[in-house]
């Protein structure tokens, strides 16, 4: 039953209308940190520690939050596990936490435009476990896609694939391909992200009408 519901949880941030396809709200977010593979690993990790947290912690002092400007309390707890998470990656690679910094700081921006915190606060009646794994869920499936994007642009754009780590903030799992025609290097520039990202939200849209069910594409969000 447990992995029944995260499967149809999964499939619910991914093909209803809080997928990050069918919104867009974080879609700058996706096009900055899929420049290397390494920055898109590292903004998962802070997508999957923002929202996650953020969800426990809402869900446990929700009583206590005020009423008015209760939204910029909960933005304030967001950025806050932002900041905790950044300085995680500055004791442990001080060159990638500088090269990352922009996109550790958009999370808590994208939780929050994204209507992320709004949900979290819409579930005060369920359990606290359903909530949390609603917040991590819909992490794991915007840190996916974004993931795939940097992958497509890094090994169509460059040749390889990069990880985080090493003394130079990232290490490459093998040499950049030099000479690649031009056409292809496009792919890791800024238009090159965009060209790939329309080409996605129109092969996800062919795709969520065909085969998504009645109750996601009306925008159903219970699970």
């Amino acid at each position: 039953m447990g992995t029944e519901k995260i499967i149809r949880g999964f499939s619910r941030f991914f093909w209803g209308a809080a997928s990050p396809l069918s919104t867009l709200a974080g879609a700058g977010l996706l096009v900055m940190a899929s420049a290397r593979t390494a920055y898109a690993l590292i903004t998962l990790g802070a997508l999957v520690w923002v929202y996650t947290l953020s969800a426990l912690i809402i869900t446990l002092a929700g009583t206590i939050l005020p009423v008015r400007g209760r939204y910029l309390a909960v933005l304030g707890v967001s950025s806050a596990l932002g900041g905790i998470y950044l300085l995680i990656i500055e004791l442990l690679n001080p060159l990638l936490a500088l090269e990352s910094v922009l996109y550790i700081a958009l999370t808590p921006v994208v939780c929050h435009i994204a209507g992320v915190t709004s949900r979290i606060m819409g579930r005060a009646g369920e359990e606290k476990q359903d909530t949390i794994l609603s917040a991590f869920l819909e992490a794991l499936v915007y840190g996916a896609l974004l993931v795939a994007l940097a992958l497509a642009r890094e090994l169509l754009g460059l040749g390889t694939i990069s990880f985080p780590g090493g003394s130079g903030g990232i290490v490459e799992l093998f040499p950049p391909v030099r000479g690649l025609l031009v056409p292809v290097r496009v792919l890791d520039s800024s238009a090159g992200a965009f060209l790939l990202l329309g080409y996605g939200i129109a092969f996800f849209n062919r795709l969520r009408a065909r085969y998504a069910g009645p109750d996601l594409l009306a925008g159903e969000e219970k699970p």
